[in-house]
């Protein structure tokens, strides 16, 4: 056996360039107790909490893979909820130093979550998805509590609606074009809202008002009623018929009027300031529209004024003053702000609103930007001449405003720079920070000048730019191509360069210092003097020259790739076998190999001397776009519009690895000089740059590894997670490998435990896993089996179970409860939703009924006790309050007592309601 051949790993560092995705809102975030500072953005598969008054990162919370879609910073704003594309949501805590670690991840949705929303306690969180249905999920227990499904489309928003009643109600609207009040106890819907004929996008709550925006330019506005719920028991009774289904609803729901928008097309966001004094929203174009709620006494005046206006244009024309309407319209309490007009197209905003009435509205822009605009919040009227609207901030310097094309690396591997549709950026390798930007028009290619003084960047009009790095300057602009210029090459000794483009014609230059200005500011600057010419027939696509001086190599639309003699352009070799256009090439330094990638997703490797096919590899899913040597070696990277970036061996033609890639399409890769570096870029305005690391691969452990997760990825069981028995159960979380684990590892545990006792009178010794885990007994065992499950997986591993073990552990919970009495809440929450899923079988089995019994009175006992432990505490802790406050003269906690009662009052009222009811 032959000795295994290593490789060195390259990891990916980190991503930069980018500093919003349009696919996700932007919220305000609290970080060191500092408000209207620091917002949340998503950025591909991260957030990044951005520092506006700095203008730099703060903190970044990292997940792979998948994009971030949406987001919510709770309201006290210590976390911060993220939803992705593959429907789960993590959250995050903020204030801890842990702060990149999530505190739970929930799988909640098939597809990915398109709305987020806490309720006013930030202890229970709302999420909606492209899947049709909503998720209530527990955050301090960290599972979900409910599943409501009704919709027939996409959710766009939803929100919890505690103002005005007590039970648990959510309201959520659709592309359904419907609007769906919920109640959570029943978990069904009880009333719905059909006036809309579009697509309903979002919804708003101010006060009594809800406000849904729709694909109109008209916003409907509908005011929400608490029922009274007084009325005799025949009336109550008589409620439950069709004719009149609004009686058994505790709110009513009526439409008073349209708010109409200046912008056009559909609504896309609508936000209220925590105060809920500001309602703002934006359509799908640059118009941000702000409207004032007006306080009840503000009401009364604008009313006063309005009547006064009408009963004195009624005396002027002779009309009736009878007829004038006194009730205050919906024009009496919202207000028109100033709107605010934003340089791009608006993808989501967030409004704060601070003091002395100053609006301060977060612009998330479709161009890769953020900006924060303030504005004047009263309801005073103010001139157009004299404006409140400024740009406070915005981030745009730290990332290109269009999708990257084309990245290099300088020669002495420190510096990037990267081309884009509207300007060339160089960065800092390490620090990932813009150093200068140059502002162009597109471009296709760009490479670094020996030196690094210099970059010659290829423009989609066919110029070739010479720019000045220190100066930040284009130096020279030189009409090369009539036509595109798709590809710059380098000549080996350093003294020219060539460029193909899509006129046919592939030039060489050599390099030359010509004087500039003049007198003593005069000095030597780069140029480039054309010395030759080669027509071809077909479009040049991408260039190459060999290292050793003696061959050019041309990629062609034709799909063949033509070799010439460099000093005489005689042919030498044409390379056919690709079925589409070849889009990139690199040669070997020792000039052997020639790699080749096409739009037909393959990567061939040829020899150059004979021009024989060594290897044709199925690389990508879609066009490769770029390939790359690494220098020195055979080894070569290449990325495709599937997203990958791979690392292939020339000489075995193994694949190494696939690096985590970019989020939709990858255009354009650069290895460093040094072999060390890798930089890419793609469609989700990444860049991506990769390190080599000490750490040695082998290449069967790489593709046991990449097994293993695509095993991983498919469920064992299949998706399907209904129960025979409960075909209507529908469970809060989602199955994943994660409970089919916890279920093999509940299984396991209870097989050594059986084993273990069969073995007890002989002492054996204690299994690998119970050393593992700490534990001596099988007890102990069982019981950290199940704390080691995420609380959000539980359920889901006790459903898999089958009813031999479930009835196991049943047997076994008298024996946890009475040792294990610190875990009283785990165990009470696996026998509640055992029995509840398997009612029918162990109701059916007699021999179950005095373990029944036992189960029930043990459960009261504790929890009996460990209620009265909770009130000793709370009232001690009371008593420890009364006497503070008796000594300091001082109300502690005023606000919280205040809410108390009347959370106490609101319920002794409902009581006394309900009985009233019941005695008629």
């Amino acid at each position: 056996m032959g000795l295994t051949k290593q490789y060195l790993a390259y990891r990916a560092i980190d991503s930069f360039n980018i500093i919003t995705s349009g696919r996700a809102n932007v919220n305000f975030a609290i970080v060191d107790k500092t408000e209207g500072r620091y917002v949340a953005a998503p950025a591909a598969e991260n957030v990044i909490i951005w520092d506006l008054r700095m203008g730099d990162r703060k903190l970044t919370l990292r997940r792979e893979k998948f994009e971030v879609t949406c987001l919510r910073v709770s309201p006290d704003h210590l976390h911060i909820a993220v939803g992705y594309a593959d429907g789960m949501v993590q959250i995050f805590d903020l204030s801890s130093e842990r702060y990149y670690d999530p505190i739970c991840s929930l799988a909640l949705h098939k597809n990915a979550v398109s709305i987020l929303r806490y309720d006013q306690q930030g202890m229970r969180l709302v999420s909606g998805g492209l899947d049709t249905e909503l998720v209530v999920v527990d955050v301090v227990e960290q599972a979900g509590r409910a599943r409501l499904s009704g919709h027939n489309a996409a959710i766009t928003d939803a929100h919890f609606l505690q103002r005005l009643v007590d039970e648990s109600i959510v309201v959520s609207c659709s592309k359904d074009t419907q609007i769906k009040f919920w109640n959570l106890e029943t978990q069904f819907c009880f009333k719905t809202i059909v006036d809309n004929r579009t697509e309903v996008w979002a919804l708003a709550l101010i006060g009594d008002l809800m406000v849904a925006g729709a694909g109109e330019s008209g916003m409907n506005v509908y005011r929400l009623r608490k029922h009274d719920g007084t009325g005799t028991l025949e009336s109550a009774v008589e409620g439950l018929s069709i004719e009149d289904e609004d009686t058994i609803s505790p709110i009513s729901v009526s439409n008073c009027g349209t708010i109409q928008r200046a912008g056009k097309g559909r609504t896309v966001n609508l936000v209220t300031d925590p105060s809920e004094r500001v309602l703002s929203c934006h359509g799908t174009n640059d118009l941000i529209e702000n409207f004032y709620i007006c306080t009840p006494e503000e009401v009364k005046k604008r009313l006063a004024k309005r009547l006064k206006k009408e009963k004195k244009a009624a005396e002027e024309d002779g009309t009736d003053e009878a007829k004038l309407s006194t009730e205050q319209s919906l024009s009496d309490e919202i207000k028109r702000l100033e709107s605010v007009r934003a340089k791009q197209k608006i993808k989501s905003i967030d409004v704060v609103l601070g003091q002395n009435q100053e609006l301060r509205v977060l612009v998330s822009l479709a161009n890769n930007s953020l900006a924060l605009y303030s504005l004047e919040a009263s309801i005073k009227t103010r001139k157009a001449a004299d404006p409140s609207v400024k740009l406070l901030r915005a981030l745009t310097r730290l990332g290109h405003q269009s999708e990257v094309r084309s990245v290099c690396f300088s020669n002495d591997s420190l510096a990037v720079g990267s081309g884009a549709g509207e300007s060339f950026k160089f960065w800092d390798r390490d620090a990932m920070q813009c150093l200068r930007t140059v502002p162009t028009d597109y471009i296709l290619c760009s490479k670094f000048v020996p030196g690094d003084h210099y970059v010659l960047l290829g423009m989609k009009s066919g110029k070739l730019l010479i720019v000045d790095v220190a100066a930040a300057d284009i130096v020279e602009e030189i009409p090369a191509h009539e036509s595109e210029l798709w590809s710059i090459a380098l000549l080996p000794d350093q003294k020219g360069c060539i460029t193909g483009s899509g006129d046919t014609t592939l030039k060489i230059w050599t390099f030359e210092l010509i004087d500039s200005g003049e007198g003593a500011a005069q000095t030597k600057v780069l140029s480039l003097l054309h010395k030759n010419t080669l027509k071809l027939e077909e479009t040049v696509l991408c260039v190459g020259v060999s290292p050793d001086m003696k061959y050019l190599a041309v990629g062609l639309l034709d799909a063949t790739v033509k070799i010439f003699f460099l000093d005489t352009f005689k042919f030498y070799l044409s390379l056919y076998g690709h079925k589409l256009p070849v889009l990139c090439l690199d040669i070997s330094y020792d000039s052997n190999l020639i790699v080749t990638g096409s739009a037909d997703r393959n990567v061939k490797v040829w020899g150059l001397n004979f021009g024989d096919c060594h290897r044709s590899i199925f690389a990508h899913d879609d066009s490769v776009m770029s390939v790359q040597f690494i220098p020195r070696t055979h080894m070569f990277f290449t990325c495709g519009k599937d997203g990958k970036v791979k690392q292939w061996d020339g000489d075995n033609f193994e694949k190494i690895l696939t690096l985590p890639g970019h989020i939709g399409e990858a255009y354009c890769l650069s290895v460093s000089p040094n072999g060390r570096y890798l930089v890419t870029c793609g469609s989700d305005r990444t860049l991506r740059m990769y390190e080599r690391t000490d750490e040695t691969i082998v290449l069967k452990d790489v593709q046991e590894e990449e097994r293993e997760q695509l095993e991983n990825e498919q469920l064992a069981t299949g998706e399907d997670n209904t129960v025979p028995l409960l075909p209507g159960l529908k469970m809060p979380s989602r199955k994943t490998v994660g409970s089919e684990q916890s279920a093999e590892s509940i299984l396991e545990c209870l097989e050594i435990s059986k084993q273990f006792e069969l073995e007890a009178e002989e002492k054996p010794e204690l299994h690998p896993l119970m050393q593992a885990l700490q534990v001596k007994n099988p007890v102990d065992f069982l019981v950290s089996t199940l704390m080691r499950i995420r609380a959000s997986d539980l359920e889901e591993a006790l459903l898999l179970l089958p009813f031999s073990t479930v009835c196991e552990i049943l047997e076994r919970l008298p024996t946890l409860l009475t040792q294990r009495p610190d875990q009283l809440e785990l165990l009470c929450r696996v026998t509640i939703f055992l029995f509840k899923v398997h009612m029918k079988p162990i109701s059916a089995a007699k021999n179950m009924k005095p373990l029944l019994v036992k189960l029930l009175s043990m459960l009261k006992r504790d929890i009996g006790q460990l209620r009265d432990v909770l009130g000793w505490n709370l009232h001690g802790l009371a008593l420890l309050q009364t006497e503070v406050e008796q000594r300091d003269g001082v109300q502690l906690f005023r606000e919280a007592t205040q809410a108390r009662k009347k959370r106490d009052k609101k319920r002794r009222e409902a009581n006394k309601r309900r009985l009233q009811i019941q005695m008629v």
